[in-house]
């Protein structure tokens, strides 16, 4: 389900000529909503992929944002929010921002899932002014071909990550980076 509100925040950023420093402020989703969009998407996606399901018994904690939409031409941006679950209780709530330049045009929702495996991954998380994947703890980004070798005595990065539910299309070359920073509520 794509949300309108994360639409138009993705399309006003992409549109943007010049690069926003620090992340963006948008008026969070509800805590309730939030919550139960997180529940449906981490159960959705432990039916489809049952590698998600199998890595969900070793992780200590569990990142989700249930529904990022992406939207570009030539500037792109990507927002969504999410939370952080750790022993199946609510430890806070997130957003993902991503900005991207480059050859790109197109619109795409899609949620992903990061879970968290070492103590180091969750520390970072809490203690940092948000985490800007490609730094920090060592995220792996599980396709279809790794989730095929991935069994608990393999496990030995401090985070996975699976993409799912795409929708929309998106095309292009581009430079991106992300960013998930806590939510005040």
């Amino acid at each position: 389900m794509i949300n309108t509100r994360n639409i138009l925040l993705a399309a006003a950023l992409a549109m943007a000529p010049v690069a926003l420093p620090g992340q963006a402020y948008a008026a969070p989703a509800s805590a309730d909503e939030i919550t139960r969009d997180s529940d449906q998407a981490l159960q959705q996606l432990y039916r489809i992929n049952p590698a998600a399901a199998a890595i969900a018994k070793s992780a200590k904690a569990v990142l989700i944002f249930p529904n990022i939409v992406k939207a570009g031409f030539v500037f792109g941006a990507a927002y969504g929010e999410g939370e952080l679950k750790q022993g199946g209780q609510i430890d806070g709530y997130y957003n993902s921002f991503t900005g991207s330049w480059g050859l790109q045009a197109g619109a795409q929702s899609y949620g992903y899932a990061v879970f968290l495996m070492t103590n180091r991954a969750i520390s970072y998380i809490h203690r940092s002014q948000g985490w800007e994947i490609g730094t920090g703890p060592t995220v792996v980004i599980v396709n279809e071909g790794i989730a095929r070798n991935l069994t608990t005595s393999t496990l030995k990065s401090d985070a996975y990550a699976f993409i799912f539910d795409q929708q929309g299309l998106m095309a292009g070359l581009s430079i991106e980076g992300t960013k998930i920073t806590r939510i005040h509520q």
